[in-house]
């Protein structure tokens, strides 16, 4: 990372230690990546309830002359938009640049910022963030990008709240090196923002709309095969879809650890779930694809059903690698008896997933209620008791809302738990995505 750089300054406040922040996950994106995710934010500005103060960072003032007349309908539902670029291309001249709510701070040639592309918004109903910095051409090993869409890009990007407010800041000190009076009225304006009355504002709009931008963003000379011909052990793609794709599945995980992070109840359910999912079918002997469908599927088992359909679908069926995730997820409210829901299925109809998955997610939620601990690492934290009364009241159920079969699995991890087996409950990488998206899923 650049020396000075927001994106350094960011990372190295989260170095350990720091305050007990955690690490932050950097992933490599390509440019046609980038503007798919910030096309989509910056839609859902146009959508969202409440005036957002908007920071960018274009590198050139080229780039930003490609984008200057959306940023000028941007302008008009925001309070603030600063724009960051170096001088060319006249980029102070365009209209927008003349907007009484938009402001412009011209980098010096040797501001590491320059080689930075950021999107930082923040609203009382809508936190988002892309915080990247373009590799140097060392960075690219010999095989430097041939095409603009194939360049790549170091960074992150995340609806978290308190990760976008503390890179405004840094961003807001950086500006204030140009502009100190600027500097204070931004200030001011978060300041603002932060006692605003805060209207809700549902992610999971913007996150379809993520999935939309990067489903149908094509690179000029390349056709986006990666969602519709990928092969069956997902092999084929072009490096380009393949990053687009990582996003997709991206999108939907950090809207998943956004709802833990909101549910002061029980801000552990997506990891818990997917441990105890995934114990479950290695205590069963399941092969590999369903273990790892397991784990998927509990990290994103939250996740609301779309509302159109008969039945309702999971918004993961949007993606066709995780039509069988989606499916599991879909399925978790089914019931042994056939009283569930969404379809009224019963008995073994019910995918084996998604039996799986319902039940441990029951048991987590009570298992959390009797016994509420802090964001750590193993399960084994929770109590024998608080175990124990969040397993008999699956039991009371079994054979009505459970598979009995899985209640003897689940006493034996009960058991297992209590006598001291070590379920770690680790955080997964976001920004790897592909990781979790391989032949299994498909």
């Amino acid at each position: 990372m650049l020396d000075g750089s927001i994106l350094q300054k960011l990372s190295l406040a989260h170095r350990p230690g720091q305050g007990g922040k955690r690490l932050l996950n950097f992933g490599v994106y390509y440019k046609n990546t980038l503007v798919a995710l910030c096309h989509a934010l910056e839609d859902h500005v146009l959508d969202c309830p409440s005036q957002p103060l908007m920071v960018t960072a274009f590198q050139r003032g080229m780039w930003y002359l490609q984008e200057a007349d959306r940023y000028g309908t941007l302008a008009a539902r925001s309070r603030q938009v600063v724009i960051m670029a170096g001088d060319d291309a006249g980029f102070t001249q365009h209209p927008t640049s003349q907007l009484e709510n938009v402001a412009l701070i011209t980098l010096a040639p040797e501001d590491p910022v320059g080689q930075e592309w950021h999107l930082i918004i923040l609203s009382p109903s809508y936190a988002a963030m892309v915080l990247c910095q373009e590799l140097s051409i060392s960075d690219y090993g010999g095989r430097e990008p041939s095409h603009d869409w194939e360049r790549k890009f170091y960074g992150l990007w995340t609806f978290e709240p308190h990760l976008v407010h503390e890179a405004l800041q840094i961003a807001i000190a950086h500006i204030g090196t140009y502009h100190p009076q600027l500097q204070q009225s931004l200030l001011s304006q978060v300041a603002a923002i932060a006692t605003s009355t805060v209207v809700n504002d549902d992610l999971t709009s913007v996150v379809h709309q993520v999935i939309h931008y990067l489903q149908s963003h094509e690179s000029p000379a390349i056709p986006r095969q990666g969602l519709n011909h990928f092969s069956s052990d997902l092999s084929t793609p072009s490096p380009l879809d393949e990053n687009l794709l990582s996003n997709e599945l991206q999108a939907f995980l950090r809207l998943a650890q956004l709802i833990d992070q909101t549910d002061p109840e029980n801000p552990m359910a997506a990891t818990e779930v997917s441990a105890l999912a995934e114990a479950m079918g290695q205590l069963m002997d399941l092969p590999p694809r369903q273990l790892h469908r397991l784990r998927l599927s509990g990290l994103l088992h939250r996740l609301s059903p779309l509302p159109t359909g008969s039945p309702p679908s999971s918004p993961l069926e949007t993606i066709p690698q995780m039509a069988v995730i989606g499916t599991i997820i879909a399925h978790q409210g089914e019931w042994w008896d056939g009283s569930g829901q969404p379809a009224g299925l019963a008995g073994v109809a019910i995918p084996l997933e998604s039996r799986i998955l319902g039940l441990v997610t029951y048991f987590q939620s009570h298992l959390t209620h009797y016994c509420p601990i802090q964001p750590g690492t193993n399960l084994t934290l929770h109590s024998d008791q608080s175990l124990t009364l969040a397993f008999e009241l699956c039991q009371k159920q079994g054979g009505e809302r459970w598979d009995p079969q899985l209640i003897t699995i689940l006493s034996v991890l009960v058991n297992s738990l209590q006598q001291g087996l070590s379920l770690p409950v680790p955080s997964p990488k976001i920004a790897g995505g592909m990781w979790l998206l391989d032949s299994h899923s498909a």
